[in-house]
Parts: structure tokens; C-alpha cells; sequence
């Protein structure tokens, strides 16, 4: 494993994040880490899961270093470590003392009538309509046609956020680590005109999801990570777990079930 030496804080602008931020950077000073703005081994997100989501999209989901959050929001599931935890993490971290899952990053490209656009994922894309009417989409997994879904919009989602807005619409928890797409619908129509999937379909790794829109229906909102982008005239949309992928401290005792339990049973 790489030696940890530097790290870097991605601090939520609030005042609870803020003061954890400053306990942490107390304790990192203490057992002799380097904090730094570049050249990180390891990012620290202080915050909820969205300073999780912020602080990968702002390395661009850079392959290298460790990455790993100190819960002081509310939920907290990509969030590993409380902030009591802190002193003790940090400890094991200075001996050496820590295990990490490499969590797969989901690629994106979007084409229309004149450009072809691509971004990386860690949770999840939205597809809807502009207008935020009916959305007609015709759904190929390589190639293969799954279903002409209508409906409100089209979900996917992958392993890491199989537990974040994919849960809200009824889609599956998915071990974080397996690197699958899950392709959730919202609000799908069925009648005698529309016939659509209720549930969520789960593809592996080494499948390629295409979305081509249909007729007078691809003018569309795509919300990648909770970022709304908007595209006029889009051709297709297509997306894969990329063989990228970055590394998630865990806690010695961190257990993903156990964790479930946790945050949404308890």
C-alpha cells in the first residue's frame, strides 16, 4: 500500500464541518502529517455524503491517492468515520494500520447533433425531460434492446450509489464494490399504449447502457451527481463502468451489511 504523508480537506461550508475540520487538522498536525492543497495522498471530506461526491469530482476522480469522509452531516453512508472515531483513525493511519475497496467510477457520454460530451460518476445519472414531461427513451444493453421505456425519467446507477437516490425510487442495494449499472425507472407509464419495466435491471461491469430518445423527445436535462446539465437535440446517451476506479479508506471494523443496518433499518 502507498505510504500516507499529505493530505488534503474538502470541508463543507457550514459551521459543524468547519469545526471538525479544525479538530482534524489539529490531530493530522500532531501525528506529523503534511497538509496540503496539491499532490495529495489522501482527501479527507468533512461533511455529509455530497462533501464525499465534491471532493472526487474536484480531483477528477483522480486514481491515486486514498480517499476517505469524516461524517458531520446527517445521514453519512459514504461517510466512514465519525468524528469521535478520529483521533484513534488517524493513529492508524500514521502506523500503517488501515484497509481500502476500490470503488469502480461510471462513465458518460453524451452525444447530440453537435457535440459529444463526457464526464465521469460515482453515484449516479438522471435522465428527464427538459420540460420535465413525459420522457420516451429506447433502452440497448450492448446493443440489445431492453425495453421503449416512457415515463417520468430514466435512473442509473452504480454499485457505490445503489444506496443514495437509486433507494428513493425503489432500485436494489448493491454491494459497493461489484461495479454494476442499475437501471432504475421513475414513474414509468403502463397501459394500453406504454409498456414499461417497474423494476430496476442490474448489468454487470463489462456492459455498455445506451439510451437513444425517442422523436420530439431529446431535448433533455441530464443530472450527473445532482449537477443538472442541460442538452439540446441529444442523439444518445451512453455509459459503462469505465475500468477506472479509486480507492475508499474503511475502517478496520467497517462491514457493509452492518452498515445498512445502521443508517436505514436502526
Amino acid at each position: 500500500m502507498k505510504k500516507i504523508n499529505k493530505v488534503k480537506l474538502f470541508v463543507n461550508n457550514n459551521i459543524k464541518s468547519r469545526k471538525a475540520a479544525k479538530i482534524i487538522t489539529e490531530v493530522l498536525k500532531k501525528k506529523k502529517f503534511e497538509i496540503v492543497e496539491e499532490d495529495f495522498d489522501l482527501g479527507i471530506a468533512v461533511g455529509g455524503d455530497g462533501s464525499f461526491l465534491r471532493m472526487v469530482k474536484n480531483s477528477n476522480f483522480n486514481s491515486n491517492p486514498y480517499y476517505v469522509g469524516v461524517n458531520a452531516g446527517t445521514l453519512g453512508f459514504a461517510q466512514d468515520v465519525s468524528l469521535d472515531e478520529i483521533n484513534k483513525f488517524i493513529d492508524n493511519l500514521r502506523k500503517d494500520k488501515f484497509t481500502y475497496e476500490q470503488i469502480g467510477v461510471q462513465e458518460v457520454e453524451i452525444t447530440t447533433n453537435d457535440l459529444t460530451s463526457n464526464f465521469y460518476s460515482l453515484n449516479e445519472i438522471v435522465i428527464r425531460d427538459e420540460e420535465l414531461n413525459t420522457t420516451g427513451l429506447d433502452v440497448y444493453v450492448d446493443d440489445v434492446l431492453l425495453e421503449k421505456y416512457t415515463g417520468d425519467g430514466l435512473l442509473i446507477a452504480t454499485s457505490f450509489g445503489s444506496t443514495a437516490y437509486n433507494l428513493s425510487f425503489g432500485g436494489s442495494v448493491v454491494y459497493n464494490t461489484f461495479d454494476t449499472l442499475q437501471i432504475t425507472p421513475i414513474a414509468p407509464l403502463n397501459n394500453k399504449s406504454y409498456h414499461s419495466l417497474i423494476n430496476s435491471v442490474i448489468v454487470p461491469s463489462n456492459k455498455v447502457v445506451k439510451l437513444i430518445p425517442i422523436r420530439n423527445k431529446e431535448d433533455l436535462v441530464i443530472t450527473i451527481d445532482g449537477d443538472n446539465n442541460f442538452y439540446n437535440n441529444v442523439l444518445k446517451i451512453e455509459t459503462s463502468m469505465n475500468q477506472k476506479s479509486i480507492k475508499v479508506i474503511r475502517k478496520e471494523d467497517y462491514n457493509f451489511i452492518q452498515k445498512i443496518n445502521d443508517k436505514f433499518i436502526k
